[in-house]
């Protein structure tokens, strides 16, 4: 017996929930179990992540300078989020949170994991299970492609967290979109193995993910794949073309605004080739996609984040809310938007139920598989979802900045050196008004929780081992070149 529900095909979405409402939800797909973990009727899974992508730095997300139709038409076939957060305002904590269920802290990456080891702040700890590995367990074939930022020891590799494969970067940012190079390092690997490829970043990420799924669709168990760009972070470094295509066609925009939008733009063809590929292949009506970004836009570089207070490395909305939809023909209606609270964290508890993969009772994260199959519930239960970051340099020197959001109320501490700030988001949603001395029940009550979970995570070693060598003055030293 097939463990995955059949398709509601050949129904209109309005249609489809009126029908689902009308008979208590018995149209709702299943949960699946981990009964059968070899079954080749699970959905397959592609997960995209782009690198400090803003809020509004999209067309179908409000920019007007921007053509992004492959992103566009995968929001217009899937599930919008509205208020969805990453875990964090910078990358590596989100991609911790994505990969584990854990908020950051608590898996060992509270700040930024670099490659000079006086400024990096995470350990990505080994111990704790990763989305790849619980999908691996149950049957799945697994992939990584593009930016690790996780790590560059082996303990710590994507071979060494369960990835089977694994293609692309495995430092914290390029210098170079071209050569690839951090501090004049090469940290471009194919498995373990250090390679030159000659291309741009982006097209380079997008061809070995349009490989992968050839690759992988060409066998019968189902597949994960996790396609991580470092588009649109810095360097803003397009191919030149598609610069000067950006800059003929809007005549009033900034040389700074023109390069991160056709930036973005090139990114956007990246991913359509990567869906045609999935189309091609006959995996598109099998595959959960989803995508969404690390952390808001950098401000500096001419990133929009839409109506939203700051940007990327910030407690306040820009910093934290970012584009994110989830495609599943079949399963998740089209064309709708849901406004209920969601993070990152939610992703891994997400994919395990759809993909019925086991979980254990020590996630922070809640599956959202309810929500995408009836994105207007109001009944989407009020929890507290937290951020934090510890993170070096002039600006913080080892403190640490956080927020906690519950419900319409959000409390934030943006500066170490200033004091929390409370806001009420659904009538002040650029956070212009501090309310910390109006609402002072609702302050104490987040603080104290604010307090507990800073704690809580600070039990958590975010450095390497004491008894590491120090043999990683050079990446993944102890492994074959």
């Amino acid at each position: 017996m097939s463990l995955r529900p059949a398709p509601l095909c050949g129904y209109c979405p309005a249609l489809l929930f009126l029908l689902a409402s009308l008979l208590g939800g018995a149209l709702s797909p299943p949960r699946l179990t981990a009964a059968d973990p070899t079954a080749s009727d699970r959905p397959n899974v592609l997960v995209i992540l782009a690198d400090d992508l803003g809020y509004g730095d999209l067309a179908c997300q409000g920019a007007s300078d921007m053509q992004t139709p492959h992103l566009d038409r995968l929001f217009a076939e899937g599930l919008r989020f509205d208020r969805f957060y990453a875990s964090c305002c910078v990358c590596s904590p989100t991609r911790a949170a994505l990969l584990t269920g854990c908020y950051p802290d608590r898996v060992g990456v509270p700040g930024v994991i670099r490659t000079h080891a006086a400024n990096n702040w995470g350990y990505f700890q080994p111990r704790d299970a990763t989305l790849p590995s619980r999908l691996a367990a149950q049957g799945y074939q697994t992939a990584a492609i593009g930016k690790w930022h996780l790590g560059l020891r082996p303990e710590v590799h994507p071979l060494s967290r369960g990835f089977a494969a694994f293609q692309g970067f495995l430092g914290d940012m390029m210098d170079d979109y071209y050569d690839h190079r951090r501090h004049g390092i090469n940290y471009m690997r194919k498995g373990r193995q250090t390679i030159d490829p000659e291309g741009h970043a982006t097209d380079l990420f997008s061809q070995w993910a349009s490989d992968s799924i050839v690759s992988l669709s060409e066998q019968e168990q189902p597949w994960f794949l996790y396609l991580a760009y470092n588009a649109p972070h810095t360097p803003i470094q397009p191919p030149e073309d598609w610069r000067k295509k950006v800059l003929a066609r809007e005549p009033d925009i900034s040389p700074q605004r023109a390069a991160l939008v056709a930036l973005i733009e090139h990114m956007d063809a990246g991913i359509g080739r990567v869906l045609q590929t999935l189309a091609a292949t006959g995996e598109a009506e099998e595959t959960i996609v989803v995508f969404t970004s690390d952390n808001g836009g950098q401000l500096s570089v001419g990133a929009n984040n839409g109506p939203l207070r700051d940007g990327k490395g910030s407690m306040y909305e820009g910093g934290l809310r970012v584009p994110f939809a989830v495609r599943w023909p079949g399963f998740v209606p089209a064309g709708r938007t849901t406004s209920a609270i969601a993070s990152t964290v939610d992703l891994l508890p997400t994919l395990c139920a759809a993909t019925g993969s086991a979980v254990d009772g020590n996630l922070d994260g809640t599956s959202l598989q309810s929500l995408w199959q009836t994105p207007e519930t109001t009944s989407w239960p009020e929890r507290e979802v937290y951020f934090v970051r510890r993170e070096g340099g002039n600006q913080f020197g080892g403190l640490t900045i956080q927020a906690v959001r519950r419900g319409p109320w959000k409390l934030l501490q943006n500066s170490p050196f200033a004091p929390l700030e409370l806001y009420h988001l659904e009538e002040d949603p650029q956070e212009t008004k501090d309310l910390r001395d109006e609402a002072r029940g609702i302050y104490n009550q987040l603080a104290a929780r604010l307090r507990r979970h800073i704690q809580a995570g600070g039990e958590v070693a975010w450095q390497k081992l004491p008894e590491a060598d120090e043999a990683d003055a050079t990446p993944d030293a102890s492994a074959p070149k």
